[in-house]
């Protein structure tokens, strides 16, 4: 019997190495896949209610409690959105500072990612604890990379998970400099790593699978977009990001807890993270980074979402590179908060979190309170796009034996690292076939 037509159900109880909890439904009609649900099972969390009325101050700490793994993308998403609202300008020392904060999370979160969570994928190994048995040097060093960028965390944020430094107008304490020289050492030995570790992954061997992408993140003229920029694609488009809502929708779906972004006005899915980022910013990168990126063997922008992981190898190359200049550089400059006036106002702002583009809108009160919180993650962002890429993968694998199928789904949905905890605003897998 032809077992793409058989009737048969496989299920995954939870998907391994994803932070958060869902599942998969696919439904099968004479071998055809008729639909493909991403279940989020995460329960509401309820943030944007929970800002309302409460002082601007507390939102950078209530936010940061979105995601323990990306607490700064929420922290710096916020923090520059109400800015805008109350008209308020930082410095550029504030600004340089926010980058590299930025890059400590981006270094715990990509080094994480690659050697734990990702990389057990291509040696066919249920673990990153089955990895450590085989290539004990390739966790060792995942687990340093993430120590520092957690480190950077704990000197400039104040603590490594959920940090409370970060405030509206600037950081509650000016960074001291004789911290900032220690990290340099680890650093220098970080960069290298990182490049060495972009290395490694480009040596794994990719599955052929290839969707056309609508890439989309930020871009800005003079750097790679972490804090700022124009939202772009790959498509054309370019718009300044007060004019997100014109562009992009979220819609509800029946099947999960999250809400779903969309692009206008076609309804269709599109790709946020870091191969969107490189694709787009390719000739932004870090001078290392960039070369790197020609010397692993991708086409960018490439179109094959298990390139992700070199990727991250590249911005984590980035992250180190920029982190040591602005390291390297750093005055003690005063004051570390600019003033602020409270005003009844709007603003919004993008960020790009490790896993993808990020955009907050608030309306503040001219108490010092918030009137209204919208909040937009990654994750909800690619998850239509992740039922896209399994509609087109599933015939590849569904032939095979039950537990391979559910296994290769598993793979291809921690290509895009999903914070699922973070879309509630994987792997349960069913498939029904008639």
């Amino acid at each position: 019997m032809d077992r793409r037509k058989a009737a048969r159900t496989i299920t995954i109880e939870a998907l391994t190495r994803v932070e958060g909890e869902g599942g998969l439904s696919v439904r099968l009609s004479d071998g055809a896949i008729e639909d493909v649900q991403l279940r989020i099972y995460e329960p509401p969390r309820f943030f944007e209610a929970f800002l309302r009325g409460r002082p601007l101050r507390e939102v950078p700490d209530i936010v940061a409690r979105i995601c323990g793994i990306c607490p700064v993308a929420y922290q710096m998403t916020a923090v520059h959105a109400i800015e805008r609202a109350l008209g308020a300008a930082i410095t550029p020392e504030i600004r340089r500072l926010r980058r590299l904060l930025y890059c400590g999370e981006w270094i715990e979160s990509h080094g994480l990612h690659m050697h734990l969570l990702h990389a057990p994928d291509f040696f066919n190994l249920p673990s990153g604890i089955a990895l450590a048995e085989q290539h004990p040097e390739a966790v060792t060093r995942g687990l340093r990379l993430k120590k520092q960028g957690n480190r950077l965390l704990e000197v400039l944020g104040g603590r490594a998970i959920h940090p409370v430094n970060v405030a509206v107008g600037g950081f509650y304490r000016a960074p001291k400099l004789e911290q900032f020289a220690e990290l340099v050492p680890d650093f220098e030995w970080g960069l290298e790593a990182a490049i060495e570790a972009t290395r490694w992954a480009a040596g794994f061997t990719f599955p052929e699978f290839t969707q056309n992408y609508e890439l989309v993140s930020l871009s800005h003229p003079d750097e790679y977009p972490m804090n700022e920029g124009r939202i772009v694609s790959s498509r054309g488009l370019s718009i300044e990001v007060d004019d997100y809502d014109r562009e992009f929708a979220e819609v509800h779906a029946a099947h999960s807890t999250a809400l779903q972004s969309e692009r206008l006005p076609a309804r269709t899915p599109y790709l946020v993270g870091p191969l969107a980022r490189v694709g787009l910013n390719l000739d932004r990168l870090s001078p290392k980074a960039r070369r790197l990126a020609d010397e692993v063997g991708i086409e960018w922008p490439s179109q094959n979402m298990f390139h992700s992981i070199v990727a991250r190898g590249l911005e984590l190359t980035h992250a180190f590179e920029e982190a040591l200049e602005i390291l390297r550089a750093a005055s003690q400059a005063r004051p570390s908060r600019v003033p602020l006036v409270d005003r009844d106002g709007e603003g919004c702002a993008a960020t790009e979190a490790p896993r993808g583009l990020i955009f907050h809108r608030y309306r503040v009160r001219a108490d010092g309170t918030v009137a209204e919180a919208n909040i937009i993650p990654p994750t909800s962002q690619n998850q239509r796009q992740i039922e896209a890429d399994l509609r087109g993968f599933l015939p590849t694998v569904l032939n095979g034996d039950d537990e391979a199928a559910a296994l290769e789904c598993e793979k291809l949905i921690r290509n895009y690292d999903p914070c699922i905890s973070c879309s509630t605003h994987f792997l349960k897998l069913q498939v029904e076939r008639t």
